[in-house]
């Protein structure tokens, strides 16, 4: 699958499937390989929204 198109919720359901599978039987190689991609996805959406939330605030002036 394409997750670089993905909805972050269809990737942060893949991640918590893939997390699960893990602690109860282990993944394989490939496995790992999606693991890592979709949580550095999940981690550059995050770094986006938040970057974008930041660049929208605008600084209140100082009453003396």
């Amino acid at each position: 699958m394409d997750y670089t198109k993905a909805k972050i919720e269809d990737v942060v359901v893949r991640i918590n499937e893939l997390y699960k599978k893990s602690k109860e039987e282990g993944l394989t190689e490939q496995e790992k390989e999606e693991q890592q991609i979709l949580r550095r996805r999940y981690i550059d959406s995050y770094k986006a929204n938040l970057r974008a939330q930041l660049e929208g605030i605008e600084p209140k002036n100082k009453k003396k």
